[in-house]
């Protein structure tokens, strides 16, 4: 879709004492596209939102949000943008309607058009059939669908999404990635902050972000493919103790566990068949052995010099 972005900003900083929690972000989110704020724990994903809904004052940076300037108009922003922290504040003791008809009310909907808009927005997360029904009664994928809707009763423009899939099963999980779609097709934009590097691939464009820096940012398959030597995945009995063996080995550029796996990124001059000869040295014996297309997870890692195998536990 066309159209002036609906975020950009440049160099957002902001500190905790002697704690920089962001280094100097630039970040753009169009009409109907999804950035993802890609990292673990602590990387300052959700410092970064707060910032950008804000609930925090940055201590540098400069842009655009919805059109206002950054960070000066940000509340006269707000009527137009949708913020969905890490637990959002719902009010367990009310029913689904309750609580939506709770954020309507905040947002100056009027009696009948919030109702109308309630009721649709119900339907549309497939709520329906648990309006009456107490939201702390509700599953970890209901409560988030239900706050997903909260934060869509004003019909924003943006989105802003702090790790809204975090604790909830992969069925949850998929069917909210599809309301999410829906809405992009919609014109809205989003910026989604999450650890998980499948919901990654689903995004437009990525940031991988590391203690408050983005390393880089693309489309998902343009860091896959920037990713130079030839990636090998390894299945055998002992990955920890292989991971042990290969490190070292000339010609790697880096080792890391893949669930159950190994995948080892082979400089120019490495050979797959000499991580079968260091291996069976060491007597593993290996079960597979394969050149195979790089993941995400494996851009990241690379992103980080090899030493980040640790990232994503």
């Amino acid at each position: 879709m066309s159209g002036p972005p609906l975020l950009r900003v440049t160099g957002l900083t902001k500190r905790f004492g002697p704690v920089v929690a962001l280094d100097g972000l630039d970040l753009e989110v169009a009409p109907g596209r999804l950035l993802g704020l890609v990292g673990p724990d602590g990387a300052g994903k959700t410092t970064c939102l707060r910032c950008l809904a804000g609930v925090l004052r940055p201590d540098g940076g400069e842009g655009e949000i919805l059109g206002l300037a950054l960070p000066g108009r940000i509340e006269a922003a707000k009527s137009r943008l949708g913020y969905m922290p890490q637990r959002f504040g719902l009010y367990s003791d009310l029913s689904v309607r309750e609580n939506l008809e709770f954020y309507a009310q905040i947002h100056g909907l009027g009696r009948s058009g919030g109702r109308r808009r309630i009721l649709d927005l119900l339907d549309f997360v497939g709520l329906s059939p648990f309006l009456h029904r107490p939201a702390g009664r509700l599953s970890g994928g209901m409560k988030q669908k239900l706050g997903l809707a909260c934060a869509l009763v004003h019909r924003p423009a943006l989105l802003l999404l702090d790790e809204p899939t975090s604790g909830v099963d992969p069925v949850s999980r998929r069917e909210f990635w599809a309301l999410l779609t829906d809405m992009l097709a919609e014109g809205v934009g989003a910026l989604v902050a999450t650890t998980y590097l499948d919901e990654a691939e689903r995004c437009h464009s990525v940031a991988l972000l590391h203690q408050g820096r983005i390393m880089t940012a693309a489309e998902p398959e343009t860091l896959r493919a920037g990713l130079a030597g030839r990636l090998v995945e390894i299945d055998l009995a002992e990955p920890a103790r292989a991971e042990e063996v290969l490190r070292g080995l000339p010609g790697l550029v880096s080792v890391h566990r893949f669930g159950s796996a190994l995948h080892a990124l082979l400089g120019p001059g490495a050979w797959p068949e000499e991580l079968r000869t260091a291996l069976a040295t060491a007597g593993l014996r290996v079960d597979r052995l394969e050149v195979i297309p790089p993941s995400l997870e494996d851009a990241y890692i690379a992103q980080l010099g090899g030493g980040g195998g640790d990232a994503w536990l």
